[in-house]
């Protein structure tokens, strides 16, 4: 089974955690549930992006993405998420989390 631990930065803060925070409760609860299994190795629809961050595909409201990295049997909910919209920001976002990441 995998572990699951969301990205906080220097401040103590989690963009993953402050954005979920923001949506509709039903949307949160079936994000969530997909997190959830990604612990049992059921990543559903997702798409490698580079050789460090990977993309979970949500079919379902505005198209919700999440961008994550992974380290042994640790899933890093890090960096950031957003929908269709805002993808190409979002995963130049998650690349600088990632650095950052890396850094500390």
């Amino acid at each position: 089974m995998k572990e699951i631990i969301f990205y906080t930065n220097k401040n103590n803060k989690s963009p993953i955690k402050d954005w979920l925070k923001k949506l509709d409760k039903s949307i949160r609860i079936k994000i969530t549930s997909r997190l959830v299994r990604l612990t049992e190795d059921n990543y559903g629809e997702h798409k490698k992006l580079d050789s460090n961050i990977s993309e979970l595909k949500f079919n379902f409201g505005s198209g919700y993405r999440i961008y994550y990295t992974e380290k042994d049997n640790i899933i890093i909910i890090l960096l950031c998420a957003g929908d269709k919209k805002t993808q190409s920001k979002d995963i130049e976002k998650a690349k600088e989390l990632y650095k950052d990441l890396m850094e500390n």
